[in-house]
C-alpha cells in the first residue's frame, strides 16, 4: 500500500475535491503541488492562474512598482498591509519569483531596506530593533518565494547565533556589527533580544518566535546547513521537546498556563499555533518522533466530519488584510491545507 493511501487514513473524510475547486486558485495550486502530487504541467497551469486571478494577484496589484506597499521606507507598518506583511502572506499563499517579476522586485526591496550588514532584519533599518519573530518570518518568506540572494546566508548565520548564543553580542552598531567587526561606531544594546534560545525582552524564552525561526531553518536543505545552523537546530529541537508540545508548556511561556492561542489554528499565520510548531519540526525531519505524536493527534482531532479544519481567531487586525481569507469558526480551505500538508509530510517520513 502506498504512502499516499496510508496518510489519508488520518482523515475522517477526504476534502481534496473541495480544495481543488476553482473558486480559490491559490489553494488549488498548493493542493495540486503538495497534497495530490499532480503532474508538473498541471501544477504549472494552476500556479500561473493563482498569480493571475487569485488572492496573490490582488496583493501584487496593490504593490508599488518599486516593491513596497502603502509607503516606502520602514517595511513593517501598517499591520497586515505593510511591505513585510504583504511579503509574508504572498509566501504563505505560494507566491513565486519565477511566476511574477514583481515578487523578485519586492524581495530585493526587503533585503535593501530591512536587512542590515550584521544579518539582522529590522522593520526600521536599525539592527538594535530586531525581533526573533520578525527574523524568522522574513527568512521563511524569502525562501518560500524562491529568493536565493547571498545576503540571506548572513542572516541565517546571525539567526543561528541568537539560538546557540555563540559569539552573541549584547551591543551592536545600528548596522548590526559588534566589536569584532567595528572599531569606530557607537554600540547600542538590543531592545528585544536579551539572550540565546529565543530570549526576548525580560530574558524570557519566546516559543512564538522560536517556531518561526525553526521554520526558517527547515527551509535550508540539509546538505547546505552550516555546522552553526545544525547546532542551532539541535538546540531548538531540544527546546520544543522539553515538554510535550501538545501542552504548549514551552520553557519561558507565561504562567500559570500557556496562551490559549496555541490551540487556535489560523491563516495567514502571523501569530502562534501548534500547527506551525509541528510544521517546523516535521520540516526538520521529526515527523515520526514519538515526542510529536500527541501534537499530531491533536491536529487530527480538530478536523470535522468532512475532514476540514476551521479558521479560528488567533491574532488581531483580521479586518485589515488586503484580501478576505474566509470567516472565522467555519471550515477553511487555507487552514485545511496547512493541516493536511503537515499530516502528509509526517506520515511520509516513516
Amino acid at each position: 500500500m502506498s504512502k499516499a493511501v496510508n496518510w489519508k487514513k488520518q482523515l475522517k473524510a477526504d476534502p481534496i475535491d473541495w480544495l481543488l475547486e476553482e473558486d480559490n486558485p491559490g489553494v488549488r495550486y498548493l493542493a495540486l503541488r503538495d497534497i495530490v502530487d499532480a503532474v508538473e504541467k498541471e501544477i504549472n497551469v494552476a500556479r500561473q492562474k493563482a498569480h493571475r486571478e487569485g488572492l496573490i494577484a490582488t496583493i501584487l496589484d496593490n504593490m508599488n512598482p518599486e516593491g513596497w506597499w502603502v509607503h516606502p521606507g520602514a517595511v513593517y507598518a501598517p499591520k497586515c498591509t505593510g511591505t513585510s506583511w504583504s511579503i509574508l502572506t504572498l509566501a504563505q499563499m505560494g507566491g513565486s519569483i519565477q511566476e511574477d517579476k514583481r515578487i523578485a522586485t519586492t524581495c530585493s526591496y526587503l533585503l535593501d531596506n530591512a536587512l542590515v550588514k550584521g544579518g539582522q532584519f529590522s522593520s526600521t533599518g536599525d539592527a538594535t530593533k530586531t525581533f526573533n519573530c520578525f527574523q524568522g518570518n522574513m527568512l521563511t518568506s524569502l525562501m518560500d518565494l524562491g529568493c536565493r540572494d547571498e545576503r540571506i546566508d548572513k542572516a541565517y548565520e546571525w539567526t543561528a547565533r541568537t539560538v546557540t548564543g555563540e559569539e552573541l553580542p549584547t551591543e551592536v552598531t545600528k548596522e548590526g556589527l559588534d566589536k569584532a567587526d567595528n572599531s569606530s561606531s557607537r554600540l547600542y544594546p538590543f531592545s528585544a533580544i536579551t539572550g540565546p534560545l529565543f530570549s526576548c525582552r525580560r530574558l524570557k524564552h519566546c516559543a512564538w518566535a522560536g517556531a518561526k525561526i525553526m521554520l526558517a531553518f527547515s527551509r535550508i536543505p540539509e546538505e547546505k546547513r552550516s555546522p552553526l545552523v545544525k547546532r542551532a537546530i539541535e538546540a531548538g529541537v531540544d527546546y520544543f521537546f522539553a515538554s510535550d508540545p501538545a501542552t504548549a508548556e514551552f520553557p519561558g511561556e507565561t504562567a500559570p498556563r500557556p496562551d490559549h492561542r496555541w490551540w487556535r489554528f489560523h491563516f495567514p499565520v502571523t501569530g502562534m499555533d501548534l500547527l506551525q510548531v509541528t510544521e517546523a519540526l516535521t520540516g526538520l525531519g521529526y515527523g515520526t518522533d514519538p515526542r510529536l505524536a500527541n501534537t499530531l493527534d491533536l491536529i487530527r482531532s480538530k478536523q470535522d466530519e468532512n475532514g476540514r479544519w476551521l479558521r479560528e481567531r488567533n491574532y488581531g487586525y483580521w479586518h485589515k488584510w488586503w484580501v478576505d481569507y474566509g470567516p472565522y469558526n467555519k471550515p477553511n480551505k487555507w487552514v485545511t491545507l496547512r493541516a493536511m500538508q503537515v499530516l502528509k509530510q509526517a506520515a511520509e517520513q516513516t
